[in-house]
């Protein structure tokens, strides 16, 4: 008995460090902030940082911010995800299923989020840009994060996986961090966006991932007995 537990655990041992390293824990984090918002708890490090960082603001920084920014938005993260979707979909329809799940499903909850926190943006200095939305969580670096762990989980079994994973992560820290410094969002609301966006494209990609094939080469069991058939 003991020696089967021990065959099962080292079987699925990489799939309980994602799951607890990749969702529970992010989400774990994400409640506990969550449940100081709904309190109305104030984070007292969050003002004294942001100032510090607005005291190294630049033309260069500022435009370098607004350039994220705007990459981070739905107005080009939107058309660059339904772009991203349909190749995907082209590739595989299961791929393609799994990327609209987990960014639809991200901005889906955000939204949500939102109405439900209702949180004031910071208001420490004159900002450059105006934004009318609740604060809590980001939504540039929710959506940004839930892309960028889309991408890397679908193509981690290729050769582009660690130039996906580089440029994916620093992507969302970009456009996060950007958040921050332009003064529209509190760390902590860029801090839950990120951990939120990962944890649920992971977790729906393991949903997917135990469901189904994540070769988009190899056949379903529907293809494969249709083959045989066939043949």
């Amino acid at each position: 008995m003991n020696n089967q537990v021990g065959h099962t655990f080292q079987l699925h041992w990489k799939s309980l460090t994602i799951w607890i390293l990749g969702v529970l824990l992010p989400l774990l984090g994400v409640g506990l902030i969550a449940e100081d918002l709904m309190e109305k708890q104030i984070f007292a490090f969050e003002e004294p940082f942001m100032r510090l960082v607005h005291t190294h603001a630049t033309p260069t920084l500022d435009a370098l911010a607004l350039t994220f920014s705007f990459v981070g938005s739905v107005n080009f993260i939107g058309p660059l995800s339904l772009v991203i979707c349909l190749i995907a979909w082209k590739k595989s329809s299961r791929y393609g299923l799994y990327f609209l799940l987990a960014t639809l499903g991200a901005a889906g909850m955000n939204i949500l989020a939102k109405m439900v926190f209702n949180r004031t943006r910071p208001q420490f200095w004159e900002r450059l840009v105006n934004e009318p939305a609740a604060s809590f969580p980001s939504g540039h670096a929710m959506f940004s994060a839930a892309l960028a762990t889309a991408l890397i989980a679908m193509l981690w079994h290729t050769r582009y996986r660690w130039m996906v994973f580089i440029l994916g992560v620093g992507f969302a820290l970009c456009v996060g961090l950007s958040r921050i410094y332009l003064g529209v969002h509190y760390p902590t609301d860029v801090l839950c966006g990120w951990a939120a966006g990962m944890a649920w494209s992971l977790a729906c990609w393991r949903i997917f991932k135990s469901h189904h094939s994540t070769d988009p080469e190899k056949p379903t069991p529907d293809e494969a007995s249709s083959t045989a058939q066939n043949a």
